[in-house]
């Protein structure tokens, strides 16, 4: 048995769909509660009048190019148990962004490979729910930003320049077509991505777009291997952490819990699993390879 699978057994759901699909497992009872309220939504600071509704620019709209290899199955496949499991995260992470308590999502991983991608991409899709809530991805791993070429997005502005150059981080966002959630990509690779999450511009950009999403995620670089995510998770109300079945070391867990904190961590997604050796691998639709 894993060092990973040792993790899950305390109270955590354990039903797990086909071969590196992702298992979205909320919450995670010996992580603490993992929720907190970060800093209010500063729709004030745009010297928005109270009672004023607010008024959604006009995003420019993209086309992803959207292959096999990219697993977003909550797209390509909703029927199947994979998709389900991003449902089921839906509805857990449902119950405290209705109360207020969360909106601003840090999604990571102890290390690189253990599958954040995948997540992040299928997540939005599900949080967005049709068109029904708009939600906003960042594509804020500065070092080795994939989100956007994966989708086959064009390079262009992103939150690099936002956050070196001062510029509107609402003029730089995209609609991503078919899937209808919305991207602030990282733009253009700068030469100190560490250090451009540390500035007050990145509690400036958090701000600004905040009040115009009913959810804004957060793709952070790992957890253990940069200080970035530590950055970020002051701008967000949890995190979300991604390991990997029989790959995330058990060390490599409890230190990324350690730099995140506990209690800032809302639950964590088990990536990866072979159902052949489930009981859940007789239900659905699908053929395990």
């Amino acid at each position: 048995m894993s060092h990973v699978r040792n993790l899950f057994h305390n109270g955590v759901s354990d039903v797990r769909p086909a071969p590196s699909i992702p298992v979205p497992v909320v919450p995670a009872s010996e992580f603490g509660d993992g929720i907190r309220i970060a800093a209010k939504d500063q729709a004030t600071a745009f010297n928005r009048p109270a009672g004023i509704p607010l008024i959604r620019p006009e995003f420019a709209v993209e086309q992803a190019n959207i292959r096999p290899e990219h697993r977003l199955v909550y797209y390509t496949d909703p029927h199947s148990p994979a998709a389900d499991r991003f449902r089921y995260l839906r509805m857990r992470l449902r119950e405290p962004w209705s109360a207020g308590k969360l909106k601003k999502l840090l999604i990571t991983s102890p290390l690189p490979k253990d599958g954040k991608s995948t997540i992040i991409l299928n997540l939005a899709t599900a949080l967005s729910e049709r068109g029904q809530r708009s939600v906003l991805l960042i594509e804020a791993d500065l070092h080795k930003s994939c989100l956007s070429e994966r989708l086959g997005l064009k390079i262009g502005v992103g939150l690099s320049e936002c956050l070196h150059d001062g510029l509107d981080p609402l003029s730089a966002i995209r609609r991503v077509d078919p899937f209808g959630w919305h991207v602030l990509a990282a733009g253009e690779p700068p030469t100190n991505p560490t250090e451009l999450l540390q500035t007050p511009a990145a509690a400036t950009v958090f701000a600004r777009v905040s009040s115009y999403f009913d959810w804004v995620l957060v793709d952070s670089p790992p957890a253990i291997a940069l200080t970035d995510a530590i950055s970020l998770q002051q701008h967000v109300d949890a995190s979300l952490l991604v390991v990997r079945a029989g790959s995330t070391p058990r060390e490599a867990i409890d230190e990324a819990r350690g730099l995140l904190g506990a209690t800032h961590i809302i639950g964590v997604v088990l990536n990866g699993v072979d159902p052949r050796k489930h009981l859940y691998s007789r239900y659905g639709s699908y053929e395990p390879t």
